[in-house]
């Protein structure tokens, strides 16, 4: 993925509201199968990191990418935001950015 590519769904992503919120269970496999369906539809998701939850937003967001085989796009306070292509009807076009 490109630099510029980044820059624009970093810019895509701020408008959304944070779809995931990862609390003290911390990234179990209820949350890895919300972030799969989510960004199966969606391709581009905000999640936040509550205080109660066992890790930083990095940690979140590491560990979330590499259980649902996504890209980190950005990391900011207790937000993040991942990006996977669809397997179907993407509706990012990554060449167009």
């Amino acid at each position: 993925m490109t630099t510029k590519q980044r820059a624009a769904l970093r810019s895509m992503a701020n408008t959304m509201q944070p779809i995931l919120h990862i609390g003290k269970d911390g990234i179990n496999d209820n949350m890895v199968k919300q972030a799969w369906d989510a960004l199966e539809a969606r391709e581009l998701i905000k999640a936040t990191v509550l205080q109660n939850a066992p890790m930083t937003a990095r940690e979140a967001c590491e560990a979330l990418c590499e259980r649902v085989h996504a890209e980190p796009i950005q990391v900011i306070g207790s937000k993040f935001v991942i990006y996977r292509k669809a397997r179907k009807d993407s509706k990012i076009d990554l060449d167009n950015l």
